[in-house]
């Protein structure tokens, strides 16, 4: 079942969004039958009540879901996407007191909470549907919805499954759906293309490296979307252990949420050109595997000491930044799961940002409170830059002693923007790690709907 709407029907059933706050004035206007049932079932409005109202023949003559209180619904997100799962199959129509933002917040999470992961078992989908509720945008939150169901299946879907072959081939299929142009260096062509990081990561893979390079219109500002696609990560020869590598299959989350969005802002037409560029390897070990202690030289011209082949995401977004610094966009934006000290420091649900224009950053996080889709701004400090030159070579990939992990590896990835005035870096989770309203565990994207909420500050559309 796609996530949309259901059509308006005669017999879709009136549903109540009840907050605490507002439960005990509603139930005064109600029959004393309903509030005699209400009060049998216990119903209380908390976040992921349901309950179902007979009329006076037995039939269901309307249902009733909780929102929770102010408090509750500041700890979490999507409070009516947790009564999808639990009220019965049927077309229902919402009632709430709920406008904007909020109102838009209700629908999308309705949406998303539909979403399963059935390639490999069957998922069974709540039977429950909503009507788009009056004064949203449907079209609008169907199309960021798809766009968040691409970005979970790539993710979720494993390795085996999921390499650099199928990951381009996610690219063609979504730039066909769209009239976008796509262009792919693969291999050995990376060395004569100016690609060498890219390739050193990649090489060690019977599986060819490669950078996907996505055209979209042509006219309007420019924006290039950089997105981390290492379809596994072992670790390379400074192998993981096996707890770390357990969920590696998400590696390539940055490129999976590049893709997501590059569907948002396509299917809506925003007036941009839009370019979307992924590179896709598998971190592998062969005899062909980069080692420590080597020193690659970049497609900037920069010099890389490698201290650490588990930093191989930085390597190759690097080759893919000098690329898109080249054309000088009005804006770059890079994502990847990058660092793990990016959990250590905000956890799963945050998805901690770098820019370096004021106004950049606060439209970003204005545009994340509005639509629910929190981020947090960490610093390009400059005092941290001399913790990634390790003196043998321009840049070191894997700093010594732990500390800023993730500022380093975001200084590191802005040292191959040079020409191009606005950059913005995300480091993303992509991974929910435990089922919560409308987000089932899995593959997630983060930043997305921020930036597509933004994007008309941020480029003037």
């Amino acid at each position: 079942m796609p996530l949309q709407f259901a059509p308006a029907s005669d017999d879709a059933l009136p549903l109540y969004a009840l907050s605490k706050e507002t439960l005990a004035d509603w139930r005064a206007g109600q029959t004393p039958q309903a509030r005699h049932w209400l009060d049998m079932l216990e119903f209380s409005a908390g976040i992921g009540e349901v309950a179902l109202v007979p009329d006076k023949d037995g039939a269901a003559a309307f249902a009733v879901a909780g929102l929770g209180d102010a408090r509750a619904r500041a700890r979490g997100r999507f409070a009516l996407a947790a009564a999808r799962t639990k009220l019965p199959a049927g077309t229902y129509v919402l009632h709430a007191e709920l406008e904007g933002d909020d109102l838009n917040e209700a629908a999308l999470g309705w949406l998303l909470a539909g979403y399963r992961y059935d390639r490999y078992a069957h998922a069974p989908r709540p039977g429950a549907r909503l009507v788009a509720p009056t004064g949203v945008d449907a079209a609008a939150l169907e199309i960021i919805a798809a766009g968040e169901a691409l970005t979970r299946d790539l993710i979720n879907t494993p390795s085996s499954d999921m390499g650099p072959s199928e990951l381009e081939t996610a690219a063609r299929q979504l730039a066909a759906d769209h009239g976008a142009k796509v262009s792919v260096t693969v291999g050995e062509a990376l060395l004569s293309q100016g690609f060498p990081m890219i390739h050193a990561v990649g090489r060690a893979s019977p599986r060819a490296p490669r950078l996907i390079d996505m055209r979209w219109g042509d006219t309007g500002p420019t924006l290039t979307l950089v997105g981390k696609g290492v379809c596994f990560d072992t670790g390379g020869l400074n192998l993981k252990p096996g707890a770390s590598m357990g969920l590696m299959k998400k590696d390539m989350g940055g490129a999976a949420a590049v893709l997501g969005l590059a569907h948002m802002i396509m299917s809506l037409g925003l007036k941009l050109q839009l370019r979307v560029l992924i590179p896709a390897v598998e971190n592998a070990v062969s005899g062909a595997a980069f080692r420590p202690q080597d020193i690659l030289t970049s497609r900037k011209g920069l010099t890389v000491e490698i201290n650490n082949t588990d930093a191989e995401g930085r390597l190759v977004l690097a080759d893919a930044l000098a690329l898109a610094d080249e054309d000088c966009p009005d804006l770059i934006i890079s994502m990847a799961t990058l660092t793990g000290a990016a959990r250590v420091a905000v956890g799963p649900d945050l998805a901690p940002f770098f820019a370096g224009d004021e106004a950049d950053a606060l439209a970003v996080q204005s545009a994340a409170h509005q639509v629910a889709d929190p981020v947090w701004r960490l610093p390009f400090h400059e005092p941290y830059e001399k913790m990634i030159e390790p003196g043998v070579a321009d840049l070191d990939n894997a700093p010594k002693g732990g500390f800023a992990g993730t500022i380093t590896a975001a200084l590191f990835l802005r040292r191959f923007v040079t020409e191009s005035e606005r950059y913005m870096h995300f480091d993303i989770y992509g991974w929910q790690p435990a089922a919560l309203p409308a987000r089932p565990k899995g593959g997630m994207g983060q930043g997305t709907r921020a930036l597509l909420a933004a994007l008309p500050a941020l480029l003037e559309l």
